[in-house]
């Protein structure tokens, strides 16, 4: 039965390299028959489970889409009757395994992505006190809303916390009675204030959430949707030399179309969803503008989307994008890109089930949705995204996707480094570059930029971006503080809004909260420009909208700003880079 089995999965993975109706059928004949399948090991379900994903995201066929959607809508049955087996279920808690129905999780959280999982599944969501002995932080915390616990906290040993939060929580699930215990805090003079110290006390707790998928929605199971339209592989899917940079940036721009408010809170909570059923969490997916969301459909069945941080959330110079992509309807990758001026840094990661699916296409229209977007033409890739301390990167070979797709290395002796072990391998098919060389390359961001040739045939370049770095000019501000003002932040944020204001001629008396804190931010970094007050007016008041525009509704428009002053980012470039 265990080889019957074996080999009925063996024909199901294979249907994944397979198209047209003849492939469409003997997938469904396959499928039918490992609907009476019983499966005894975790990993031979894994193996079904993720196979399923996949073609349900790249079908051949209406009938291939019907029978996984079956399946994945009942998998939570396969589950208990595995677990009922006394299967080791630990094998379910791995990044690429986890967030299957019918498993439990478990991970700490931030205060806002506990509260939105709080909010989203309030009764499947609990404390894993088990795994939590952090006394001496509940002690500092918990007296702000336990009445007279510090009278025990402070001075007894082997105090019973947990009787304490019964006793004030009543009939209350303890989780949500503490976070709405934090949401009443009050803790800073102004509600930006307030909120930041909330967020920074409810973390130091470090509490473990345990949450049960069941066979929710959210589970990565059962997170997907139905398109408007399907798009069926009738042929084999696009493989990565296939894809050429040049051509696809050549190509009319993506149309780009806001969603309603309603809509894009829809898409925050969905990738929310994603994100934690991963063990992941990003800035941008648990914070994300519900009122930036755009959306661009680039065909074969693939939607992307995009968006932006509210204006109390945004960083102090870049601006930020986060994102998602649907290949018929199922979440398979989320994106992240940070720039300044035409420069952007670009995050992207395709869940590990669908990394053989049109990875390569794919990520070409993310980069020109986001280049449409931004108006970006220096694409960066850190170098975490080609190996350094990645090794999944380093065993995929990730230099090579983006090598291959155009892009170089923003070192020259890696650059050559690269283009020896091209010469190799043109010589040589067989030639694999070993992982110590794979590592070397993997010390330097790697770029691409529009309208620049990246033929490894060319002379060796370099762009004005590859050295430059927002850690540069927050360092340089740090030592500036240092050296002038005796260590002293508040004394440098002083005096560096008094001086920039009057080299730029403003009284911030009218500007509101959000955007003295832009200009603050800003005043630092403008601090170490000399001669700035001989600026021209003209230049001085494009440097002021940019300021302002930087906490306004439309985070775009604050980048686009960047891009239109050329003094500016020529001292930027000057102060950022290495």
């Amino acid at each position: 039965m265990a080889q019957s089995l074996d080999a009925l999965l063996n024909k199901l993975e294979a249907a994944k390299n397979s198209f047209g109706r003849a492939a469409a059928a003997a997938a469904v004949r396959v499928l039918d028959q490992l609907s009476v399948a019983t499966f005894r090991d975790v990993k031979s379900l894994i193996r079904f489970h993720e196979t399923l994903l996949f073609l349900r995201a790249f079908p051949q066929s209406a009938s291939v889409v019907s029978r996984t959607e079956k399946f994945l809508d009942s998998f939570q049955e396969r589950m208990e009757k595995i677990r009922a087996l006394g299967a080791d279920m630990s094998d379910f808690d791995d990044f690429d395994t986890s967030g299957i129905a019918g498993t439990i999780m478990q991970d700490t959280l931030s205060f806002e992505a506990a509260r939105w999982l709080v909010r989203r599944i309030p009764r499947s969501v609990e404390i894993a006190w088990n795994d939590y002995e952090e006394e001496r932080a509940m002690a500092n915390t918990w007296p702000r809303f336990i009445p007279l616990l510090s009278e025990d906290a402070d001075v007894e040993a082997n105090i019973p916390w947990r009787r304490w939060l019964d006793a004030a929580r009543g009939g209350e699930h303890d989780l949500p009675w503490l976070i709405r215990q934090f949401e009443q805090l009050s803790l800073g003079e102004t509600a930006a204030e307030s909120n930041r110290a909330r967020i920074e006390l409810y973390d130091s707790l470090r509490i473990p959430i345990r949450w049960s998928l069941d066979n929710l929605k959210l589970s990565r199971t059962r997170n997907w949707k139905r398109p408007r339209k399907f798009y069926f592989h009738s042929e084999p899917l696009i493989s990565r030399k296939e894809v050429c940079l040049a051509q696809e940036f050549g190509r009319t721009a993506p149309r780009l179309k806001r969603v309603s408010q309603h809509d894009g809170e829809a898409v925050m909570g969905m990738i929310r969803e994603v994100m934690v059923v991963r063990y992941r969490e990003l800035y941008g997916t648990t914070l994300g503008d519900a009122r930036s969301v755009v959306r661009a459909d680039v065909g074969r069945g693939v939607v992307i989307y995009l968006w932006n941080l509210p204006p109390n959330r945004r960083l102090p110079l870049r601006a930020y994008v986060a994102g998602v992509t649907l290949k018929n309807g199922v979440p398979i990758n989320y994106i992240e890109a940070i720039g300044l001026c035409e420069w952007i840094e670009v995050g992207f990661n395709t869940f590990y089930t669908y990394r053989r699916g049109e990875t390569a296409w794919i990520y070409a229209q993310v980069l020109r949705f986001l280049c449409t977007l931004t108006g970006a033409t220096a694409i960066s890739v850190y170098p975490y995204q080609i190996g350094q301390n990645n090794d999944e990167a380093l065993d995929s070979g990730a230099f090579w996707f983006y090598r291959k797709l155009g892009f170089r290395s923003s070192d020259r002796a890696l650059e050559e480094l690269a283009r020896r072990e091209e010469r190799k391998m043109s010589a040589n098919p067989d030639h694999r570059t070993s992982r110590r060389t794979l590592r070397r390359l993997a010390e330097a961001h790697v770029f691409y930029e529009l309208g620049r040739e990246n033929n490894a045939e060319n002379e060796i370049v370099s762009g004005p971006w590859d050295k430059f770095s927002t850690r540069n000019l927050g360092l340089r501000v740090n030592r500036r503080m240092s050296r002038e003002f005796g260590g002293d932040a508040a004394r440098m944020r002083e005096a560096s809004m008094e001086n920039i204001s009057r080299s730029l001629n403003v009284d911030v008396r009218s500007w509101s909260e959000a955007e003295r804190s832009s200009l603050e931010n800003w005043s630092l970094i403008l601090g170490l420009i000399p001669r700035l007050a001989g600026w021209t007016s003209e230049e001085k008041q494009e440097l002021v909208r940019i300021i302002r525009s930087q906490s306004g509704r439309n985070e775009m428009e604050y980048l686009r700003n960047t891009q239109r002053h050329p003094r500016l980012r020529a001292e930027l470039l000057r102060l950022g880079s290495a």
